[in-house]
């Protein structure tokens, strides 16, 4: 059985309508502040419009640019309405900082460009603002269960010491899409498939509703799941022309897809299919690693996940986690030494956010020099997001995202886990 092969119906549920809900999530700045009901009434024309970024002046720390690994000593970053307008040593911008504008002094510490998580689960606006203080001012949902990340993005737009600029993937496009039928009345037709979500034409159809409802990149699957003990990672749910038609699917609305993995055989498909980014993929092999590189494909391991799989109380979970993880780290650095593109993604997920600097950590004991591990969560992440022009560097017409840390990240990529204070969009926020 299939569904019609019918793009949603327009009339119930509009983009600007996700929009206005997300905002209102947000809140504006007068309703933060606690003014009347009546004055947030009238204003509320101007809830779709972004809110401004902060001013601040960054000075007297080392400043690490990834992409070049230049180091610049008494630094200074001077951010307006969130946005870096200059960037470089005391003596060339002492001049240029503007007055009345608060300062964070950093002397003795380093300074980073914000760091960013290219694969995380945000449910909540706590958890988006847990993420930012651990230090991802940027990143990508690996999917919510409601549209949950839609409006977190739009939360970072209104607020954004709130919550990270963020990518959204909407709802997973999987076989079995549980009590996420629920997550769009567009859905609904797809409760009388008895095989779940498989043919062309229920594939198309999620991924229709999920650019109806404003996802930036489409997440599906080629295998099961590592985390839950009854199932088998290795085993494929989708095939190469499933995927394709996903990929198709994603393309004819301008996105980009995804894609959950672990086989090598359910790895190839899906990069042959067209995916833009392979997630976790324990088992690849040197064929696919190949294929990757001459597409341009990134990999996401996700290796903070594959670790925390080895501390887990189950004992089918602990025993997957100390078998795929040394697996995965050897992938890992295979990709690397063949040129294969790789982003830093936690899978943070279920209430807990595991911060982006842990990833950086394993990537580096993976075997990745430490400068090549900082740009896997900075400018090699903000490559696969988009968000190049923006993120991953502190320099001038990028964001005023960063990262204060009180060692030598170069020589101990610890740090980066416990920053000690993190800058989004010029908004200074305690660290965690």
């Amino acid at each position: 059985m299939c569904v019609d092969n019918t793009p949603p119906p327009p009339g119930r549920l509009t983009r600007r309508g996700v929009l206005a809900g997300a905002a209102a999530l947000a809140g504006t700045s007068a309703v933060l502040a606690g003014a009347a009901p009546e004055a947030s009434a009238t204003s509320a024309a101007s809830l779709g419009s972004p809110g401004r970024g902060g001013d601040l002046v960054v000075e007297g720390g080392r400043l690490l640019d990834p992409l070049t690994g230049e180091v610049t000593e008494d630094a200074v970053v001077v951010i307006v309405g969130g946005v870096v307008r200059a960037a470089g040593p005391r003596s060339r911008l002492g001049t240029r900082t503007p007055s009345g504008v608060p300062v964070l002094r950093a002397h003795g510490q380093w300074i980073l460009p914000g760091l960013v998580d290219a694969h995380i689960h945000l449910n909540t606006a706590a958890e988006a603002r847990d993420a930012v203080l651990k230090g991802a001012t940027s990143a990508r949902s690996g999917s919510t269960n409601f549209y949950q990340d839609v409006a977190v993005r739009e939360l970072a737009r209104q607020a954004p010491e709130r919550a990270p600029r963020l990518r959204a993937a909407g709802i997973f496009v999987t076989p079995d899409l549980g009590d996420t039928i629920l997550a769009d009345p567009d859905l609904a037709p797809l409760a009388r498939l008895r095989e779940g979500v498989r043919s062309a034409e229920a594939l198309r159809r999620v991924v229709a509703v999920n650019l109806a409802r404003g996802a930036d990149t489409i997440k599906t699957r080629v295998n099961e799941r590592a985390g839950l003990p009854e199932q088998d990672p290795l085993v494929q749910v989708y095939d190469h022309e499933q995927l394709s038609t996903i990929v198709a699917a994603a393309r004819r609305g301008g996105k980009g897809v995804l894609c959950h993995s672990y086989s090598e055989k359910g790895c190839h498909d899906a990069v042959t299919a067209g995916i833009r980014s392979l997630e976790h993929g324990a088992f690849v092999g040197e064929r696919t690693l190949r294929e990757m590189r001459r597409r341009g494909t990134y990999f996401t391991p996700t290796l903070t996940a594959i670790a925390g799989l080895a501390e887990s109380s189950d004992p089918v979970l602990a025993e997957r986690g100390r078998t795929y993880l040394p697996v995965l780290k050897r992938a890992v650095l295979a990709a690397h030494e063949l040129g294969v593109p790789l982003a830093a993604g936690t899978d943070s997920s279920g209430g807990t956010v595991d911060p982006i600097g842990r990833e950086v950590e394993l990537m580096h004991a993976a075997g990745l020099p430490a400068l090549d591990a900082i740009r896997t969560a900075t400018t090699g992440a903000a490559k696969l997001l988009g968000f190049d022009g923006t993120a991953g560097r502190l320099a001038r017409g990028f964001a005023g995202d960063v990262l204060v840390v009180d060692g030598d990240p170069l020589a101990d990529l610890g740090v980066l886990s416990r920053p000690a204070r993190v800058v989004r969009a010029g908004f200074s926020v305690p660290a965690a």
